[in-house]
């Protein structure tokens, strides 16, 4: 059973979709009782259903929201979402309200924990990483009753609004700036798919500009874990033993780029002359290497503002008409190992 109102889920919805009594709901949500398992089950599985949260703010405020926005992200320890936050906080430290953040680890079943925990308290908004999510997770944010903004994404539907660049758009251009160079043997290292969908959708449109440009992947390597300089360097050494003739390695991110580049630079292979190579997302803290890495900005700290900004005037304004879709537009710097 799917709910399709705007309004928020009460006991009495699941109540009416599970066939029990609004009681035997509460007892069972707060694993509290003597209930069986069978009607256990049959309250949970409605409950999930319909994307019900249990509201843990008790008595009085019971009908209000407090002054949180749930902020679900994959990772504190990669770069890339510290500058979110920092976009995110610029804007709400301005209103009433507070960033809460959730972790998720990249896991489609850690963001369904993840936000079950936080919509029980009731935030005034969403702010979550990515399109994709489980039919639980989506069922709970269509159900929430309140805004919700999917960032860093736009390869997609949203499920209310979403802010963040098209990674394919982003793959394509990054393949055409290759190509234009004179680049015909290409190696592809990065993230392990599909867990990071947006690496795979750059990948995806990398692939797919190669192809119609007549050129194919030579090579293509994959990692789980954490981006790190020691990956990147390991990474790039398997790869070269099996194709030695490449003479461009794309990465998923600039941190097992930059561990490439340092790798490279102690043979003394010429860059951008004997192998180019570019990563994605524009970390500042990797422009005190010896030869600036070409890389892409993803309008990290920009995405955070704009989807803050949506959440603070939705909550203002529950009537405002504010942006479905905001896509951002990031641009190539070519640094010193990709030829112009």
């Amino acid at each position: 059973m799917a709910n399709d109102d705007t309004r928020p889920l009460t006991l009495r919805d699941v109540s009416e979709a599970s066939g029990v009594s609004e009681m035997t709901v509460s007892r069972v949500l707060r694993n509290r009782g003597d209930v069986s398992d069978a009607t256990r089950e049959r309250v949970l599985s409605a409950a999930k259903a319909l994307g019900y949260v249990p509201n843990k703010i008790a008595g009085a405020l019971a009908s209000q929201r407090v002054n949180l926005v749930a902020v679900i992200i994959p990772s504190l320890r990669n770069m890339v979402f510290p500058e979110v936050m920092s976009g995110i906080s610029s804007v709400l430290e301005e209103t009433d309200l507070q960033p809460v953040v959730g972790v998720t680890d990249y896991l489609p079943e850690k963001e369904e924990r993840v936000l079950y925990e936080m919509l029980s308290w009731r935030p005034s908004g969403v702010i979550i990483a990515g399109l994709e999510h489980t039919d639980a997770s989506r069922a709970m944010l269509k159900a929430s009753g309140i805004p919700v903004v999917e960032i860093m994404d736009v390869d997609g539907t949203p499920i209310d609004a979403m802010v963040g660049i098209s990674h394919r758009r982003a793959g394509r251009k990054m393949a055409q700036a290759i190509m234009k160079a004179g680049y015909e043997r290409i190696g592809f290292l990065g993230t392990k798919m599909p867990l990071d969908h947006r690496a795979r959708k750059r990948f995806e449109g990398f692939t797919e500009a190669l192809a119609k440009g007549g050129i194919e992947i030579a090579d293509q390597e994959f990692y789980s874990g954490g981006s790190a300089l020691a990956k990147g360097r390991e990474m790039t050494e398997t790869m070269l033993e099996r194709e030695p003739d490449l003479d461009f390695l794309y990465f998923s991110n600039d941190m097992i780029a930059a561990g490439a580049l340092l790798a490279l630079l102690e043979k003394g292979v010429e860059i951008p002359e004997q192998i180019g190579l570019a990563g994605f997302n524009g970390v500042e803290l990797l422009d005190g290497l010896p030869r600036k890495l070409a890389t892409m900005d993803a309008c990290r700290t920009e995405i955070g503002v704009k989807a803050a900004e949506i959440i603070a005037e939705r909550v203002n304004n529950p009537d405002a008409e504010t942006p479905k879709v905001i896509e951002l537009t990031p641009k190539i710097s070519y640094g010193d190992t990709l030829r112009r």
